[in-house]
């Protein structure tokens, strides 16, 4: 997939965000989810264009490995949704399935470009992702 079909899919994901957290009932617990859910569903994209501009390919692994924890944290955000009863697991599957797709794609490329410098320099330690395919 190339960066800007990715980064369009990154701004949708933020964007139905964005429409989930308007949604919401108002109470307390919705309130604090939702703002955790906001700034870690919209920063996924945020940081994904900062990972383009990265000035080597450390720096763009370093930027990928905050998309990687942003979208994590996001799934993390959409489960106490449901598991809390907030909202029901339909009205969020489509949203975590996309966030799983993109986290997935992501920790591919951490790991190629992991690969790749390793390739060039064969002292450099291959450090893995936490989470695994």
């Amino acid at each position: 997939m190339n960066e800007e079909i990715f980064k369009a899919r990154t701004k949708q994901l933020a964007l139905k965000i964005i429409e989930l957290i308007e949604s919401l009932p108002r109470n307390r617990a919705a309130d604090v989810i939702g703002r955790q859910l906001l700034r870690s569903g919209t920063s996924i994209g945020a940081n994904y264009r900062a990972a383009c501009r990265g000035k080597s390919k450390a720096d763009v692994i370093s930027k990928l490995a905050i998309v990687e924890e942003e979208a994590d944290e996001t799934i993390y955000w959409m489960e106490l949704l449901i598991e809390s009863k907030i909202v029901y697991t339909s009205r969020v599957d489509a949203l975590i399935k996309e966030t799983n797709e993109i986290l997935a794609m992501v920790v591919a490329s951490i790991k190629t470009l992991r690969r790749t410098i390793k390739g060039n320099f064969p002292s450099i330690q291959n450090r893995k992702s936490k989470i695994q395919n």
